[in-house]
């Protein structure tokens, strides 16, 4: 028997939308990480961008536990000698609501070509409103 292979641009693609408020920050991100890789579909393949499109609301609400507010640092190098720059997640979550949620989606990606692909597949928002209706997403509880 031989396998079948499914050309990407033949795939077909759904969207699922994700309420992020209240949800821990890593549980969200392994879900929306699988989503994206396809591996919710028979038609996986590993070195294929074939997953679905996902729209995340309430980023700004995500939630951490253990007093990882402060505790949890990100670091940023700026290529300078001395340009190493931390920020905790109470901080990088003022500033800018979606990036820890970002982050660490990024980070449960294969880190080259493919993964960049993949980013472009996930639209995250910090509010309840998004301009993706018209795809009519599907819901999805965590």
């Amino acid at each position: 028997m031989n396998t079948i292979f499914v050309k990407e641009y033949e795939q077909p693609r759904a969207w699922y939308v994700i309420d992020a408020a209240g949800k821990p920050l890593g549980r969200v991100a392994a879900k929306v990480a699988a989503i994206l890789r396809g591996k919710n579909k028979v038609t996986y393949a590993k070195n294929q961008n074939m997953g679905d499109y996902v729209v995340i609301i309430n980023a700004d609400k995500v939630a951490v536990s253990g007093g990882k507010e402060q505790k949890k640092i990100y670091y940023h190098y700026t290529g300078f000698v001395g340009g190493l720059k931390a920020q905790s997640f109470e901080t990088v979550i003022g500033r800018h609501p979606t990036d820890p949620l970002r982050l660490a989606i990024a980070g449960m990606l294969p880190h080259g070509r493919l993964g960049r692909a993949l980013m472009d597949n996930v639209k995250i928002y910090a509010g309840s409103e998004h301009p993706h209706a018209g795809q009519n997403p599907i819901a999805i509880e965590l």
